[in-house]
């Protein structure tokens, strides 16, 4: 079988979200041992030597770059698709050409815009709505990330439940473990210039659907509150460190972190690199995620397999993946994430069972059963 990849987020030096899961998803599929099917990856411009090395082309694998100035998926790769198609297409994430074969395989990552349009320009949440319908219905299958995910695309579309199948993410095993050399957390602390002392951690591109306003609205419930520093005098230095690029209306942000009298408990040190991150949240405190709404949530997960004790909103797909591992708070309710914050920090009991709870539960992931089930699909679809 000849299964074409759109691989056009796959040339992307500083990976997130979607493009960490073409990548993964990608690279797991051409290292599967197969004698029977042949692979061919679209790339929009000409992917960097490091990208063909780490993917390692082989006798069955073709590498189809095709630079085009504007609309690459709807016309370029539209117009591959009539010339030369495969027998199946597999897009990772969301945007399915407009023309396109049959049999089409679509994994959508969630319908947050639907739930908080306002996190979102106009013309972006019309596009992500026409596209991601589009994809949809058009798809002969449809991979989900979570169960929250189908349940929206089944709600909101109307798509067939027969016709989408959770797949969920997996996470790197070898990289993504408990860091125990202190030396090593110390370093990395020092790149980013952290403190010394403990910090929340969030990694994540910095926007409005991540509700950062009120992880700092609730971080400064507890950096003013004289009698919980009192009481727990460990916590008098406590940081609260963001980690991740900036992103649409990332502009607020900044300026609730002058209001609130925060700019040296708080620390936004930009994107941190892959190789830095088991040990910067093995080091934390804690991870927070107060997403506003979430397809599937990979750094809590890449958390839980460090051994971070983990604070999350209920929303979205964040229940489904970290399971009885995590305190959980409603998005909206500010004063619910400061009680998780003071009840995590004062309870060092807590932090060991949510410790021992998350490394277990991150055991249950993984990405060699998200490829060999993805392959399953585009097989059968």
């Amino acid at each position: 079988m000849r299964i074409g990849i759109d691989a056009s987020r796959l040339n992307v030096a500083r990976r997130t979200g979607t493009e960490n899961y073409s990548w993964q998803i990608t690279r797991g599929l051409l290292n599967l041992p197969t004698d029977t099917n042949h692979f061919t990856l679209y790339f929009n411009q000409p992917p960097a030597p490091s990208i063909l090395q780490a993917l390692n082309p082989r006798a069955n694998i073709e590498i189809r770059a095709m630079p085009f100035p504007r609309l690459w998926t709807h016309l370029r790769l539209s117009r591959e698709m009539v010339q030369n198609p495969p027998d199946v297409l597999f897009v990772p994430a969301h945007v399915l050409s407009l023309l396109h074969p049959r049999r089409s395989v679509v994994t959508i990552h969630d319908l947050g815009y639907l739930y908080y349009p306002q996190a979102h320009t106009r013309n972006s949440r019309l596009y992500l709505d026409y596209s991601t319908r589009f994809s949809a219905k058009q798809a002969r299958h449809i991979i989900a990330v979570s169960y929250a995910t189908r349940q929206d695309l089944i709600r909101h579309y109307g798509i067939e439940p027969d016709k989408i199948s959770v797949v969920y993410h997996g996470y790197d095993q070898e990289h993504f473990r408990p860091v125990e050399d202190l030396a090593h957390i110390a370093v990395v602390r020092q790149k980013y210039q952290i403190e010394p002392g403990p910090y929340l951690l969030f990694v994540g591109t910095v926007q409005p659907r991540k509700n950062l306003s009120r992880l700092l609205e609730a971080f400064a419930q507890i950096s003013h509150d004289a009698a919980f520093k009192h009481e727990y005098p460990d916590y008098n230095n406590l940081q609260l460190v963001i980690g991740g690029k900036l992103g649409w209306l990332s502009e607020p942000i900044t300026q609730r972190i002058e209001e609130f009298g925060l700019t040296k408990q708080v620390k936004l040190v930009g994107y941190v690199a892959d190789k830095d991150l088991p040990a910067l949240l093995s080091g934390a405190a804690a991870f927070v995620m107060p997403s506003l709404y979430e397809g599937f949530g990979l750094p809590i997960l890449e958390a839980m397999a460090c051994g971070t004790p983990i604070i999350c909103s209920n929303a979205g797909s964040l229940p489904e993946i970290a399971g009885d591992a995590a305190l959980l708070h409603h998005p909206l309710d500010t004063d619910a994430l400061a009680w998780n914050l003071r009840l995590l920090l004062a309870s060092p009991s807590l932090r060991a069972q949510l410790r021992i709870k998350g490394l277990a539960r991150a055991q249950t992931f993984s990405w060699e059963r998200c490829t060999r089930e993805t392959l399953a699909i585009l097989e059968n679809c």
